[in-house]
């Protein structure tokens, strides 16, 4: 018997974020996140707009492509709740204090991953409230990223200004 070749469990998680990315319906980006605690899935997310309002998708367009909107930037005219968002909707924070969340984000077009992607500035935001301890972002479809979210907290760049990612 040959030896098995098991994926690493960091990359398994993100492979994981990556399936349930598969439900965006985000015409831009595709995002997918998972919550791990002790080895156990406590909650998913993907990009999607409120529980019974229309998606992009359905509706064909994406206003802030429409309007040259970059990157990281009005998401007030956004119609979708970020993958990070939705997964931390669905958890109990008891559940997610220590946890790490997994992300991978694609996009749409080439299906190639979001260069240097990381939570946006409300993400984080919701991310340091929930508890969870770090972001561990998809770079590559086996490189990835580890953010401690205490960085976050200690290096707040709402205070120096700076827009988006």
């Amino acid at each position: 018997m040959e030896n098995l070749q098991r994926r690493d469990k960091i990359n398994y998680y993100l492979d994981l974020a990556e399936t349930v990315s598969q439900r965006s319906t985000c015409l831009r980006r595709r995002y997918g996140a998972v919550i791990v605690k002790n080895d156990e899935v406590i909650s998913t997310g993907y990009v999607g707009a409120p529980r019974g309002r229309k998606n992009c998708s359905d509706m064909k367009y994406c206003l802030r492509s429409q309007m040259g909107i970059p990157r990281g930037e009005r998401y007030e005219l956004c119609r979708s709740v970020h993958a990070e968002a939705n997964a931390i909707i669905c958890a109990p924070r008891r559940d997610m204090i220590g946890s790490t969340l997994y992300l991978v984000g694609q996009e749409i077009e080439s299906g190639a991953y979001i260069e240097n992607a990381v939570c946006c500035s409300m993400c984080k935001r919701l991310v340091i409230n929930a508890g969870i301890s770090q972001v561990i972002v998809r770079d590559d479809n086996n490189t990835y990223r580890i953010l401690e979210v205490a960085d976050w907290v200690e290096n707040d760049e709402s205070l120096n200004g700076e827009l988006g990612y």
